[in-house]
Formats: C-alpha cells, sequence, structure tokens
C-alpha cells in the first residue's frame, strides 16, 4: 500500500506528518471557531427574533442596529475580513497568523451567516403556538426555551451543518494569509511548489470531511423531525 501511495502520491508522502498535523490544525481551528460562533450567533438570532416587529418583546432601536450590523458584515468578502481584523486579532490572540490567529477573523466570518440561519429557523416556528403560550401567560424566556428553541430544532441542526461546511471553505480560505490548516499546506506545496498530488489530496481531504458533516446532519435532522 506504501509504495503504490509513493507512485500516486510521492510529495505526499513525503510530507505526511505536515499533512495529518494540517488536518488537526483544520478540525481545532473549526471546533474552537464554531463553537464560539454558535454561541454567539444563537443569542443574535434569538434577539433578533425577539426583537423584530411583532416579536414577543418587540425593540425597533434593538432590532434596526443588529439586523444592519449583521447586513454589513455579511457583505464584506471574508479575505478582506482577515486582514481587516488583524489589529483586533492580535489585540486578542496575540498573533495574526497560525491558529490562534485565525480564530478571530472565523469568528467574525460566521457568526452573521449562522445567525441569520438561527433567524430562519426560529421563524418557521408556527405563531400560532407563540400565541397560545403568550395567553397561557408565560414569560418570554419559557416561550423561547420551550416553544421557539424546541419547535426549531430540525431547523437549527441544518443551519447549524449548512454553517459548519461554510466554516470549512473559510478555514481553507484563511490558510492564504497563513492561518494554518488544510488551506496553508495545500497553498505552500501544492500551489507555491506545484506539487498536485498534494493538492489533490487536500482536495479529497476536504470532499470526505463536508460529507461526513452532511451525513451527520441528515441523520440528526431526521431523527429531530417531527
Amino acid at each position: 500500500m506504501l509504495d503504490f501511495l509513493r507512485d500516486i502520491a510521492p510529495n505526499l508522502v513525503k510530507k505526511q506528518g505536515e499533512f495529518v498535523g494540517a488536518i488537526g490544525q483544520t478540525l481545532y481551528m473549526m471546533a474552537v471557531s464554531g463553537g464560539i460562533s454558535f454561541l454567539i450567533g444563537m443569542a443574535l438570532g434569538i434577539l433578533l427574533t425577539v426583537c423584530k416587529p411583532g416579536g414577543i418583546r418587540p425593540n425597533r432601536v434593538i432590532f434596526t442596529v443588529l439586523d444592519r450590523l449583521i447586513n454589513v458584515l455579511r457583505s464584506i468578502p471574508f479575505i478582506i475580513l482577515l486582514t481587516a481584523v488583524i489589529p483586533l486579532t492580535r489585540l486578542i490572540s496575540g498573533s495574526a497568523i497560525g491558529t490562534a490567529g485565525a480564530i478571530v477573523p472565523l469568528v467574525f466570518g460566521t457568526v452573521p451567516f449562522f445567525t441569520r440561519q438561527i433567524e430562519t429557523a426560529l421563524a418557521e416556528v408556527d405563531s400560532g403556538l407563540v400565541e397560545a403560550a403568550q395567553a397561557m401567560g408565560m414569560i418570554p424566556w419559557a416561550i423561547i426555551w420551550r416553544v421557539l428553541l424546541r419547535e426549531s430544532v430540525p431547523g437549527i441542526v441544518r443551519g447549524s451543518m449548512i454553517t459548519i461546511v461554510s466554516l470549512v471553505g473559510l478555514t481553507a480560505m484563511a490558510g492564504a494569509v497563513g492561518g494554518g490548516g488544510l488551506g496553508d499546506f495545500a497553498i505552500r506545496y501544492g500551489h507555491q511548489r506545484n506539487q498536485v498530488d498534494i493538492t489533490w489530496a487536500t482536495v479529497l481531504t476536504l470532499l470526505v470531511l463536508v460529507s461526513l458533516i452532511q451525513a451527520v446532519g441528515r441523520r440528526i435532522v431526521k431523527r429531530t423531525t417531527h
């Protein structure tokens, strides 16, 4: 098997240690930035839903400011966002390069997208259920937890899986500015040194990763749909 790999991917075999390390870096960036983005995006998505006109606690000022801020952040290409937040990245993580330096821009790039996914999932909840809960005298937190979130679990899972797949692409793009991971590995060796086998190995690894994420997501959605 090793001889076969040497024949079709000689450069990859020589750098297999770095390749495995790059996979680990990508998974680390996804786990940390994804976890932070999930918490922030969930909170902002709920806040948008609650404060929107006709929501359970309408607040035009909060809704307008937050809605426009998210629209602005979503309109900025990620490659530009990577460089724009370098001062903030250095302030928070102490470095603008490597996996630690990629976390801050990844969060900035993921939160607006995930917030919209949560907002869409919550908007799919039958308004009659919310009205019934209000008529029963439930407090806003109870409505959020027992009605909005509970009824929108399949939508939240779908939105989370879409966001994670998008995050895979963002981590690869972060490699263009020294963010580490598979993107950096593919650029340094596959592109700059024209080692095609490394490029294809990176592409196939990302395809497998995305396929696994989608398979897990479909399974969870199927189990939570009622």
